[in-house]
C-alpha cells in the first residue's frame, strides 16, 4: 500500500499597511493576557500587581484582515470578543531592554483576540493549556497597520470595541498594567522576536459573548478602526 502527500501551497498572512501599497507579513503572534486591572477582576483575579506575565500564541494564519466575515467557531457555545492594541516587529531583538523596546516596533493596529471562553474555563479549572480557547481558524482579526515613521508611539488614546452598535469595551491605553515597551521586553526575554511578529498587548474590561449574524467594530484612538461580521 501507498500513501500520497498531499501538499498544498501557503502564503503568509499580510496586513495591509496606510498609506502605502507593500504589505506586513505576518510570521508569528504572540498575546499577552492580564494587562488591564478591569479585565483581572472581571475574569475572577484579584491580584492587580505585575505579575509574571501570561504569554500564548495563536498560528498565522489566525490572523484576518478588516472587514472580513469570521466562521463562528466549531467546539464553542461561547465565543468572546477582546479587543487590543496589536505591536508589529520590524526589527530583531532579544533580552531587550525596556528603554529600547519600542525600536522594533515597524506599526500598530487594533486587533481582536477571539476566545472560547467556555473552552478557556475548563482548560483553567483543570490547570491545563489554553491552545484550543485561543487557537483556532480565524481567532485574530487585525486592521491596517500606522506605520511608526508616520504615527510614533501611542501612550495614551481610547481603545473601545462594539456589537451591533452597542458599546461593550472602552478604556484608555494608560490603563494597562505594563506598557507595550515592557510588554515587548519582557516577550523578548524568553524568545528572539523576528520582523513580522505580531504582538497583542492585553484587553480591557468589558469582554463578552459575540453570535451568529452580529458585527463587531472596534478601534484605538489615532491607530485605526477594524470591523468584521460573524459568520
Amino acid at each position: 500500500m501507498t500513501y500520497g502527500l498531499a501538499v498544498a501551497s501557503w502564503e503568509a498572512p499580510t496586513l495591509p499597511i496606510r498609506g502605502s501599497a507593500i504589505r506586513f507579513p505576518v510570521r508569528r503572534v504572540f498575546c499577552i493576557g492580564k494587562n488591564y486591572a478591569d479585565h483581572i477582576r472581571e475574569m475572577g483575579g484579584t491580584d492587580v500587581s505585575a505579575e509574571a506575565a501570561v504569554f500564548f500564541i495563536k498560528p498565522a494564519d489566525c490572523v484576518v484582515a478588516d472587514g472580513a466575515k469570521v466562521a463562528y467557531p466549531p467546539m464553542t457555545a461561547n465565543l468572546h470578543h477582546e479587543v487590543e492594541l496589536v505591536a508589529a516587529i520590524g526589527r530583531e531583538g532579544a533580552n531587550v531592554p525596556a528603554d529600547q523596546a519600542l525600536s522594533l516596533v515597524y506599526g500598530y493596529a487594533v486587533g481582536v483576540d477571539l476566545t472560547r471562553r467556555d473552552l478557556q474555563n475548563a482548560a483553567r479549572d483543570r490547570g491545563g493549556p489554553w491552545d484550543m480557547a485561543k487557537s483556532f481558524d480565524q481567532a485574530a482579526p487585525v486592521g491596517a497597520l500606522a506605520r511608526v515613521e508616520s504615527f510614533g508611539h501611542p501612550q495614551r488614546g481610547r481603545i473601545w470595541l462594539e456589537v451591533d452598535g452597542q458599546m461593550r469595551q472602552q478604556a484608555d491605553l494608560n490603563q494597562m498594567i505594563r506598557t507595550t515597551a515592557e510588554v515587548i521586553a519582557e516577550l523578548s526575554r524568553y524568545i528572539a522576536l523576528k520582523p513580522g511578529d505580531i504582538v497583542f498587548t492585553g484587553t480591557p474590561a468589558g469582554v463578552g459573548p459575540i453570535a451568529r449574524g452580529q458585527k463587531v467594530r472596534c478601534g484605538i484612538e489615532h491607530v485605526g478602526e477594524l470591523t468584521f461580521d460573524v459568520g
